[in-house]
């Protein structure tokens, strides 16, 4: 039967299984077979004799360790699968700290405390100390203990090391003392957080010679998947429990290490066999998903990483087709051409929508996707996330749009009447719901008048609720006067919104003011559309309004609910595959991201990043990039991203049909050197993240704004729909109107006045 098993696997995979002799360090390229070298592997152990309870097999997901087993349970049989010891690393180590709790103090049904539990105990004890939550935001404060667990940095360790001094010099000087106190609190409610359970299973380990000598006796082999995701805590248990006997086997691509924001610290994989005497590597380097022309793509990107395991890549599928890079000249342009392209190949191949993945760098970009997807008809989702509409920031601003064009409407006045804070709590909320149903009125009926209705609140509230009127007011005053976009964006500036929002530098954070900055990009360019296609020269708040209820109504979700076109950051796509990938937003300013480019460390993990996105394709893989992007309240011009230029060019075809002037720069980049962002792009400005700033006007291109020089049968170059040509002109001065078919954006017709464009033909 052993032959029979190890027929199924080819000779790098073979030698990987067979090998059982001391430390072995098994890198798997993209597509390489890597749980099914482990499943074997596993089998393999079993079937020489070993005990399923002796083997231990640490992973990453509850869902990896569930798959895993099912394919060992069908290869060696359900009865001696069930026995092994094979989870997640927290699901594990939970398990071993229940029986072993009393050594350490707790009680054997210690509580586990998830993220929420830790934010809102380390919330009350900021309050207790009478420190300011604005200082000390509680998210801040409990993601930063969590990283110095991941470090095993305990509390008191913490308070005299340089992490203490940083908290100093950020002014936030009592952070240790909270950690103590959080400590202290967690030991009183018999409970640990996520992190404990690797902390403390670190501590009984090493304080605990007698017990670590048991798990080691017991785990006479140990098996870690996706070795390049661990952070330091998990590689030194998983050290203490395997270096006496070295029966250790680890998988995983240092080539796909793309999460050190959460603690991932690719040095355990680059440094394993220094770590351990006489460690063997294997390397897997068959690529069953991609076409060779995508392996051998990725592989030219990846070779200009200077810290890495190396390794040659390899498929036997298929030829296939070179990476195609589509420069658009903006963003709009940019969706319009993914979206032609996912239904013309999707025509050609008779394939499904389910086939097809957009991945993108930051959660913003999802937004010019979905709205042309919506305009197309053509179904899709957001994996692992919400639509660009459903969050919670996005639906916090269009429901103060809402409330100043309509205060009457009440869901959106719930919503906004105490964000951000402004002291009128649940309590007054009931209160004015209550004599709002007596009479029969709206909430806002009652908030402008609450002598007439007799509403029973303090002096304090009533001058709250007061100041909270004359806001909206001010803002339902300038409804006819100015523009969505004008009126949008000091909605978001006097609302409070913008500092709630910038207040803090967590990457959900970060998140949450790139979904901003995209919000007022897309409210701008859609004003600047409507003039520009002459739909009125004032575009109101109510007009944005409308167009946002038809792109948030979910028609696309209709038909067959699994098949829809996926739309995903690269983080969460890891692990996954498509027959069509598109990469989006090759730029600098966003792949690779401006927080990363001072930093040789974090650009190589970029160009990891992009890596992983390539080799996600089975079949296409189609890179676009945009000329133009709004962002920071203008046009902005952008230049293509330095990893296109790390590509062998001999495996890339430029689809420049069209002549976008963004081609030449690509022959005229340097491709590793570090640079910082430009100004005006810069996300982090200091300590805080800029914002926006109110619309800057773009200047006209010289041959714009009704020139005389334009006829009919002219091939124009704009701004926003790319290349064009112009097929009808009418009209006189003013009011002169050009009718232009453009390649990937159909027929428009221009308001010359408005137009930005430059006749190339």
């Amino acid at each position: 039967m052993n032959e029979n098993l190890l027929e199924q696997l080819n000779n790098g995979q073979r030698a990987a299984v067979e090998y059982c002799d001391g430390p072995q360090l098994v890198i798997a390229g993209a597509g390489s077979g890597k749980t099914r070298v482990l499943t074997y592997k596993i089998a393999y152990l079993l079937q020489q004799g070993m005990n399923p309870w002796n083997i231990l097999a640490l992973t990453f997901t509850n869902k990896a360790a569930r798959e895993m087993k099912e394919r060992i349970a069908r290869l060696v049989g359900e009865e001696r699968a069930r026995y092994l010891q094979m989870g997640t690393f927290h699901s594990v180590f939970a398990r071993i700290l229940r029986t072993e709790a009393q050594v350490l103090g707790f009680q054997s049904n210690f509580t586990i405390y998830d993220q929420s539990d830790s934010r809102s105990l380390v919330k009350s004890i900021i309050k207790e100390m009478q420190l300011d939550d604005k200082t000390y935001k509680p998210a801040s404060v409990a993601d930063r203990i969590s990283m110095a667990k991941n470090h095993l940095l305990l509390p008191q360790a913490y308070a005299q090391s340089g992490w203490a001094t940083d908290d100093a010099q950020h002014k936030r000087p009592a952070v240790k003392d909270i950690y103590i106190r959080y400590s202290e609190r967690c030991r009183q409610a018999n409970a640990m957080d996520f992190d404990d359970l690797l902390v403390y299973t670190y501590l009984l380990f090493k304080q605990h010679e007698d017990i670590c000598q048991k798990y080691i006796e017991r785990f006479q082999y140990v098996l870690v998947d996706e070795y390049q995701d661990t952070n330091y805590a998990q590689q030194e248990i998983v050290v203490l429990l395997t270096k006496a006997h070295g029966h250790i086997t680890v998988v995983g691509d240092d080539a796909q290490s793309i999460y050190s924001f959460r603690g991932a610290n690719i040095d355990n994989i680059l440094g394993f066999q220094k770590r351990y005497d006489n460690a063997k590597l294997f390397k897997l380097e068959q690529n069953y998903r991609s076409t060779q022309l995508i392996v051998q793509a990725a592989n030219s990107l990846i070779r200009h990483n200077q810290r890495q395991i190396p390794k040659n890549v390899f498929s036997e599928n298929d030829y296939g087709e070179k990476l195609t890079l589509k420069p658009a000249y903006s963003d709009k342009e940019e969706a319009m051409i993914v979206c032609n392209d996912v239904k013309c190949i999707k025509r050609k191949e008779q394939c499904r929508y389910s086939d097809f993945a957009i991945l993108y760098r930051t959660n913003s970009q999802s937004r010019s996707f979905e709205e042309q997807m919506r305009k197309d008809g053509i179904p899709y989702r957001i994996y692992g996330g919400l639509s660009f509409y459903q969050r919670k920031e996005i639906k916090d601003i269009i429901a103060y749009y809402r409330v100043v064009s309509n205060p009457n409407d009440e869901e959106a006045m719930r919503r906004i009447i105490n964000y951000p804070t402004r002291g009128i709590g649940d309590t007054t909320v009931n209160k004015i719901t209550e004599v709002a149903n007596i009479h029969n009125v709206s909430l806002w009926m009652v908030i402008s008048q609450p002598a007439l209705f007799h509403l029973d609140v303090s002096k304090g509230t009533a001058a709250k609720l007061d100041a909270f009127r004359l806001l909206i007011e001010g803002w339902t005053h300038r409804i006819e006067k100015e523009d969505a976009y004008e009126l949008g964006h000091a909605i978001i500036m006097e609302s409070g919104i913008s500092k709630d929002i910038y207040s803090s530098s967590l990457p959900e954070d970060l998140s949450r003011q790139e979904n901003l900055e995209e919000f007022l990009s897309g409210m701008q360019d859609f004003v600047e559309g409507r003039k520009e296609e002459n739909m009125g020269d004032q575009i109101s708040l109510s007009d944005f309004l409308q167009e946002v209820a038809l792109l948030t109504d979910l028609d696309s979700d209709s038909g067959d609910a699994d098949d829809k076109v996926t739309l995903m950051t690269i983080h969460s796509a890891k692990g996954l595959e498509f027959p069509t990938v598109f990469v989006v937003g090759l730029e600098e300013n966003i792949f690779p991201s401006p927080l990363c480019t001072n930093s040789m460390r974090e650009l190589e993990e970029e160009r990891r990043l992009l890596y992983v996105a390539i080799t996600r394709a089975e079949k296409h893989c189609i890179m676009t990039c945009a000329q133009n992007r709004w962002r920071y309240g203008k046009m902005e011009y952008d230049t293509p991203s330095r990893f296109i230029k790390d590509i062998d060019p001999g495996l890339l075809f430029v689809d420049s049909e069209g002549g976008s002037s963004i081609i030449p720069s690509l022959n005229s980049r340097s491709s590793s050197r570090i640079q910082s962002p430009r100004p005006s792009a810069t996300i982090l400005g200091g300590p805080k993240p800029r914002f926006v700033p109110l619309r800057e006007e773009t200047p006209k291109p010289s041959s714009s704004v009704g020139d005389a020089g334009l006829k009919e049968g002219n091939v124009i170059e704009h701004q926003r729909f790319g290349v064009g040509k112009v097929i009808k002109i009418e009209g006189m001065g003013e009011n002169q109107k050009a009718t232009v078919e453009f390649k990937n954006a159909g027929t428009k017709q221009l308001l010359l006045k408005f137009a930005k464009y430059r006749i190339i033909g």
